[in-house]
């Protein structure tokens, strides 16, 4: 339901208002303002195409944070259950990049659950347990950012296009008529 419009905290753009738009807001804010993040060093709504077979479909990653040139950390938000969403955030945090992206994060507003990105294992619980700036800084000192294979990124994005895609969505936009 759109409740009207509001200007997004990282890009001060007009958006729609939203319920789940205003828990992606407190996000962004929590980020910014508690963990320490720059607002550039955030990316919000990062479209990541999705294929299974001949069907292809494109999905929101709702942020990506970025440190020394490379994506150390996705936020993946939606209603609901969390542990509904840990396949998914981790076949995204695999095919964003072309490396594993070491931390993942499941979000439905009011809680959150921290994922090692390679294992899978919850590392934290809560939204006061999203990392800092300062704990990602110190967690990826130790992460190798493993490169992903091509057979590894299609199964991934097949995970992905069934957990995340309604019905076949064929999609008619220019980046599914990519190669």
């Amino acid at each position: 339901m759109v409740l009207g419009e509001i200007a997004d905290f990282l890009t001060g753009k007009t958006i729609q208002d939203t319920h789940d738009e205003r828990y992606r807001q407190e996000i962004a804010r929590i980020l910014v303002e508690q963990k320490g993040f720059a607002k550039e060093e955030i990316r919000s709504r990062r479209d990541l195409r999705v294929t299974a077979g001949g069907n292809c479909a494109v999905i929101k990653v709702d942020f990506s944070v970025k440190i020394a040139d490379r994506v150390c950390m996705i936020i993946r938000y939606a209603p609901g259950s969390l542990v509904t969403r840990h396949r998914p955030a981790l076949a995204a945090s695999r095919t964003l990049t072309g490396y594993q992206i070491p931390v993942v994060v499941v979000t439905n507003g009011r809680d959150a659950e921290i994922l090692d990105g390679a294992s899978g294992a919850v590392t934290a619980r809560g939204l006061q347990a999203i990392p800092s700036k300062q704990e990602l800084v110190n967690r990826i000192r130790s992460a190798d950012f493993e490169e992903i294979s091509e057979k590894r990124s299609e199964r991934e994005l097949r995970i992905l296009y069934a957990f995340d895609v309604d019905d076949s969505c064929p999609c008619d936009t220019d980046i599914c008529r990519l190669p």
